[in-house]
C-alpha cells in the first residue's frame, strides 16, 4: 500500500478532472430553412417520414450546461473540504510519528504508540478509498443524469425537425502544434458537415432554458 502522504496528492486527481470551464466560443445558431409556405409542417410529417440527418457537439453541451457546471463546481467545493479534513488526520499522524521518535524501541510507550500510529493509518486509508469511491459514485450520477436530458432534448428536436439521424460530432478546433490533437482530428468520424446541420446551440438553449422546449416548434431543417 502506498504511503499516507500518497492520499492528499492523488487520491482525488480522477474526481477533480472535470470538463474545463474556461470561456468556450459561442456557436452561431444556423437559422432554420422555410417550409413551403402552402404546406403546414403537420401535412409534411404525415406526408413522408423522416429524412434530415444532424450533428451535435455532446462535449460543448457538457462544457456550457449551467446545471453540470454549478453541480460539478459544488463536488470541487466538497473535496477541497474533504482533502482539508485529509489534511488535518495526515498531520496528526505525522505529528504521532515524530513523537514515538522519544521512545525506545520496545518500551511499553513505543508499542502503544507504535500500535496507535498503525491504526490510524490504517483508518486514514480506508476513509480516503471510501471517500474517493463516493464522490466518483456522485459524479457518474450527475454525467448520467445530463446525458439522459441531452438524449430527451434531442429526441424532441428530432421529432419536431423530422430529422431521422443525429451524429455524435467532434467540434473543437485542433492545435496543429499538438501532436495528439493532430491525432485526434485525422481519426474524427466526420470530415465534413454543413453548418446548419449542427443543433449544438438548439439542444443546449433547450436543456439551460427548459420553457423553451415547450414553446412551438420551428419549421424543419434541410440538410
Amino acid at each position: 500500500m502506498l504511503s499516507v502522504k500518497w492520499q492528499l496528492a492523488a487520491i482525488f486527481c480522477a474526481i477533480l478532472a472535470v470538463p474545463a470551464q474556461a470561456q468556450v466560443p459561442q456557436r452561431p445558431v444556423a437559422p432554420a430553412a422555410a417550409a413551403p409556405a402552402a404546406v403546414p409542417a403537420t401535412a409534411l410529417s404525415a406526408a413522408s417520414p423522416a429524412t434530415h440527418v444532424a450533428v451535435i457537439d455532446v462535449g460543448y453541451i457538457f462544457k456550457n450546461h449551467n446545471r453540470f457546471k454549478a453541480a460539478m463546481d459544488k463536488m470541487k467545493e466538497d473535496v477541497m473540504a474533504e482533502e482539508n479534513t485529509l489534511k488535518a488526520d495526515r498531520d496528526r499522524i505525522n505529528g504521532m510519528m515524530e513523537q514515538i521518535k522519544g521512545f525506545n524501541v520496545g518500551t511499553p510507550e513505543f508499542k502503544k504508540l507504535e500500535s496507535d500510529i498503525a491504526k490510524a493509518q490504517g483508518d486514514f486509508n480506508v476513509n480516503a478509498q471510501l471517500k474517493k469511491k463516493e464522490f466518483m459514485e456522485v459524479e457518474a450520477k450527475v454525467y448520467l443524469q445530463v446525458y439522459t436530458e441531452v438524449e430527451k432534448a434531442v429526441e424532441q428536436f428530432a421529432r419536431e425537425h423530422r430529422i431521422a439521424i443525429v451524429h455524435r460530432f467532434d467540434g473543437d478546433p485542433v492545435d496543429n502544434s499538438d501532436r495528439n490533437q493532430i491525432l485526434r482530428g485525422i481519426t474524427k468520424a466526420i470530415v465534413y458537415l454543413e453548418p446548419g446541420i449542427d443543433i449544438t446551440p438548439d439542444i443546449l438553449k433547450m436543456l439551460n432554458t427548459p420553457a423553451v422546449a415547450a414553446q412551438p416548434a420551428a419549421q424543419p431543417r434541410t440538410r
